[in-house]
């Protein structure tokens, strides 16, 4: 079955991990179906554990194989890594400052928006725009499969990658289903908002994957890049929504963020 995989494509192969990670936005948004409302500490929990897994991946499977393909290439590998790093934060600040987006997770009053679709519309935006650079994280780590001398170590730190955005995908679809259903949505409408959140992501994964097996060149950009957005989502998104509403002393959110950091980190260091 490894085999199998490995022989793929790389556009093929990203496919394959990035309708994992749709999957576990859709199974994460499932559960509008069995909880009209989420316990505070239970979500600061997966947010946080969210969290730690897009840190850790951002560096093991990321940022570390784009310093070792710019040193590969030739070139100035902090200047590389820091300009892709950089320039995958911008992206995502620009998107927001385009796009007036609703934070995860909460819902404004009815009164903010002209129309309750209007307020539907931008939650599910909003996730589907964050969406996109984590499905491009997964496509680029398949694609750079194609120029490693070792495409088992490679293929092996991409799936790390898919698993590592598949977990955080569980929340993030509870957290867009879930408060739809408590605005007033129907079960099944607000999982059909929650999981189509995800349908992005196959198709950025696609496109990175293509683009960065054609060009060597700009394949440490593109992983420091993929980096620089989950990061930007951590820290804009992620981590201050799981410490909304917390009492002082609740570090919830804290060891979560442990958890999933420790988690991927192992995975990251077992499969490479």
């Amino acid at each position: 079955m490894i085999d199998f995989f490995i022989k793929l494509a790389p556009w093929q192969q990203a496919l394959v991990g990035t309708l994992f990670t749709y999957g576990m936005t859709a199974l994460g948004a499932a559960l509008v179906f069995f909880f009209k409302n989420i316990n505070k500490n239970v979500l600061n929990l997966m947010l946080g554990f969210a969290s730690g897994v897009m840190i850790a991946a951002s560096f093991w499977s990321l940022l570390d194989p784009a310093i070792d393909q710019a040193e590969a290439n030739g070139d100035i590998a902090w200047l590389v890594v820091a300009i892709g790093f950089g320039a995958g934060g911008l992206f995502l600040y620009l998107a927001d400052r385009v796009l007036p987006h609703l934070p995860i997770g909460r819902q404004e009053s009815k009164g903010d928006f002209p129309s309750y679709l209007r307020r539907t519309v931008l939650l599910v935006f909003s996730i589907t725009l964050h969406n996109i650079p984590e499905g491009l994280a997964v496509g680029v780590a398949f694609g750079a499969v194609s120029h490693a001398s070792n495409p088992a170590i490679a293929v092996a730190a991409a799936i790390s990658v898919a698993l590592g955005i598949g977990i955080q995908n569980f929340p993030e679809g509870a957290a867009v289903s879930i408060p739809l259903r408590q605005g007033g949505l129907s079960r099944t409408r607000s999982f059909m908002y929650g999981q189509a959140s995800g349908i992005v992501e196959p198709i950025a994964g696609v496109i990175g994957a293509l683009l960065v097996s054609r060009m060597t060149v700009i394949l440490p950009y593109a992983l420091a890049f993929a980096a620089g957005a989950m990061i930007y989502v951590v820290v804009e998104e992620l981590i201050p929504e799981a410490q909304q509403s917390v009492e002082r002393k609740n570090h919830t959110a804290v060891f979560g963020v442990m958890t999933g950091f420790i988690i991927m980190m192992i995975l990251d260091v077992a499969l490479s």
